[in-house]
């Protein structure tokens, strides 16, 4: 028996604090000492944060992470017996790169740059980093001054290497390379490495943790090995949320997992794994052995220093089973966890939210509502960073010590129902009754003064009175008087969040929240500097289908049971009058209903589909609907995305969670001036709408998916 005890973590890094990140590092480290661990792995670009984007251009940010570094290799302690594992960006002949550092005994025994860069999605990494590109070559690095100053040393080994250790191989691949069709464990496996370490900065996406989880399951059980993985988890100052899930796997098999969600800034687990039951997996499996034989030989560094253990007191650890959250608790979770670290960050006390009443506003209280659960879960187990915040976020004294969830709420959680004549009794005590149930100071507000005064000042103007439609007015018109009524709830909002805590006498100000859905901006379902325009938006990258799913399923499991009544509520605006024959229906509004909007917006971003290649697509999944009929809905998505996409360069930052999000500054770049026409789209759209329509009619013998199984895709 061979066991040795490693050690990986989740850290909840901030973009350029570096005092703090440091101070999360050093912890990690005598962590994982305490526990015997003799490995110990961070995230990607730890030192800095991941999210510096255009700071990596700055030479400061160099010089910090040096900085940082150096005071980690001073102490005689942190890198004793211990092989420490750091990322940070390094400048080598003019070429910024993104790297792993190995760290032992105060020396530095290897840098490893990052092979191949991240560049769909939110990854932009080739915009500021290069890949190293030369398989199995190692140059000479020479080491800054303030580290060879402290450690006596002056250069060490930078390029594509293998740790051997005194009783093993270890080798690094960073986030992105593990996704990789031909990822480096695969070569670095056949040339003897039975460790692997993956330092990432890997944000949460909806069901994204599974993938994750196969590919690294996929790493070790095809030829054996152990895999380290782990992953920066929390708001790092931008729209993603980095969801943790740092794990330890041997040979397909999972014996340590990390939390996906949580409000603790440190975690860090181990695990003791027998190198044995690798050496044997692997020499039994002969195909392997055969390709092995071939494989060219990688560049090694030795590191005097025996990890495995020389007694039989460290047995290896079992095998657990993964813990996978559903879409419904990604969405509660997440989000909650994300808006908890921007509070604390941004310096400000608290959250003002328009609750309307409806689902989209009714979601982002019952995030606000979980996150406020998840800090009295927190201070309960004792963790002093959220006591501390929760402390000065509320201006409460040090004896004050939450334990209630509704009670917490209502020092930091602000919510106002901002009536006009066009609202109904039903949205006004479905937005009292949430917000008793979530524990929010609430306030109920008429705004038909405010948005008529608009009115007034229009008439004085041009001696015109606009009308709504159902009065007779012009489309126009009942647009127009729409809007002023939206954006005179943005104007309030911002105002009630500067004043509300001034009214209780307390210092601050509060962060205005907003509750605009990822389907609804993508038709442009929404007015221009309205209530869509806030501080941040918990729900801006979810769709209306898994918001229902998470209404539902915080009504029933987090004491929230006022939401569920949204659920068998039309969606409206409630901007037009209500009448005796009408009364505003979103989806009549939009043109379709959500769950045509979610296939649309699945196809346009996920299956990069335009006009012509969706419809097609649509003409074999909706069997049901005539094509000329598909055709007309095609067009009319495409029509309306193209005239609203200017409203998308103003959406509030989001918190990130759908892979068809529409956010256009940092995700979905597109232009923002369309033809709105889209002549030759839809010129050929109606061809073979015309050439489908002269086919003879067959009869349909195969299972086609319908609208449902698509939406679930």
């Amino acid at each position: 028996m061979k066991t040795v005890t490693l050690a990986t973590c989740n850290l909840n890094q901030w973009a350029m604090d570096f005092k703090g990140n440091l101070e999360r590092i050093i912890e990690s480290i005598n962590i994982a000492k305490s526990k015997g661990a003799k490995y110990r792995l961070g995230p990607e670009l730890e030192i800095c944060g991941y999210g510096c984007e255009d700071h990596f251009l700055e030479q400061d940010t160099m010089l910090h992470c040096w900085q940082s570094l150096a005071v980690i290799l001073k102490d005689p302690e942190l890198t004793k017996d211990i092989l420490v594992d750091v990322g940070m960006p390094v400048l080598h002949k003019n070429v910024r790169y993104n790297c792993r550092i190995i760290l032992l005994n105060q020396r530095i025994y290897l840098i490893q740059p990052k092979k191949a860069m991240a560049m769909d999605g939110n990854y932009r990494e080739g915009r500021w980093f290069t890949p190293w590109i030369k398989p199995r070559v190692v140059e000479t690095f020479y080491l800054p001054r303030i580290i060879s100053q402290i450690i006596g040393q002056n250069e060490c080994q930078i390029g594509d290497a293998i740790i051997s250790t005194l009783d093993t191989a270890i080798s690094s691949e960073t986030c992105e390379e593990l996704f990789t069709p031909n990822s480096p464990h695969i070569q670095m496996g056949l040339d003897g490495v039975e460790i692997f370490t993956n330092g990432s900065g890997s944000h949460h996406q909806l069901r994204k943790l599974d993938t994750r989880v196969d590919l690294i399951r996929s790493a070790t059980s095809k030829s054996g090995g152990v895999y380290l993985y782990s992953n920066q988890q929390g708001c790092d100052g931008s729209r993603l949320y980095y969801d943790g899930s740092c794990m330890i796997m041997i040979n397909g098999d999972c014996v340590g997992q990390g939390s996906q969600f949580s409000l603790v800034d440190i975690e860090v687990i181990t695990a003791t794994v027998d190198l044995e039951d690798v050496r044997s997996v692997r020499a039994s499996f002969m195909a392997r052995c055969a390709q092995a034989n071939l494989t060219q030989e990688f560049p090694r560094v030795r590191c005097p220093i025996q990890l495995t253990h020389i007694d039989y007191c460290h047995p290896p650890d079992r095998v657990i089973h993964i813990n996978y959250n559903t879409p419904a608790e990604e969405i509660g979770f997440g989000p909650a966890c994300w808006l908890w670290d921007y509070l604390r960050r941004s310096g400000l006390s608290g959250y003002f939210l328009p609750l309307s009443g409806g689902a989209d506003s009714a979601a982002s209280a019952a995030i606000i509502g979980i996150m406020c659960q998840l800090v009295i879960l927190d201070v309960g187990k004792g963790n002093k960073q959220v006591l501390k915040d929760a402390q000065r976020i509320t201006n409460s004294p040090e004896d004050y010590i939450p334990t209630d969830s509704r009670e917490f709420a209502s020092r930091l959680f602000f919510t106002a129902y901002l009536g006009s004549k066009n609202s109904s009794k039903e949205t006004r005590d479905r937005a009292m009754e949430i917000a008793k149930d979530i524990g929010s100071v609430h306030k109920e507000v008429d705004i038909d003064d405010i948005s008529q005064s608009f009115n007034d000042a229009f008439s004085q103007i041009t001696k015109k009175q606009p009308q709504f439609r159902v009065y007779g007015g012009t489309s126009r018109e009942n647009l127009a008087l729409q809007n002023v009524q939206a954006r005179t709830r943005m104007v309030l909002s911002y105002h009630l969040a500067s004043l509300l805590l001034w009214e209780q006498g307390r210092p601050g100000s509060l962060l205005v929240l907003g509750s605009t859905n990822c389907d609804e901006s993508l038709r442009g379902y929404l007015t221009k500097y309205d209530c869509s325009s806030a501080d941040v938006n918990p729900i801006g990258g979810m769709s209306k289908i898994d918001l229902r799913s998470f209404i539902e399923w915080a009504g029933k499991f987090r004491d929230m049971k006022s939401i569920l009544s949204v659920l068998s509520a039309k969606p409206t605006a409630e901007l037009e009058p209500i009448t005796e024959d009408y009364r505003q229906c979103d989806e009549i509004d939009i043109g379709m209903t959500y769950d045509e909007l979610s296939i649309f917006g699945k196809l346009r971003k996920v299956n990069r589909c335009g006009p012509v290649s969706m419809f097609e697509r649509l003409v074999a999944d909706w069997p049901h609907l005539e094509p000329s009929v598909v055709a007309e809905k095609v067009k009319h998505f495409f029509y309306y995305y193209a005239i609203n996409r200017h409203k998308l360069t103003t959406l509030t930052p989001s918190y990130h969670s759908e892979g068809y999000s529409p956010d256009d500054n940092r995700y979905d770049h597109r232009q923002f001036l369309y033809n709105s026409k889209w002549d030759v789209q839809f010129e050929t759209i109606d061809r073979i709408v015309l050439r489908l329509s002269q086919r003879p009619q067959l009869k349909n013998t195969v299972n086609c998916p319908n609208q449902a199984s698509l939406t679930q895709q």
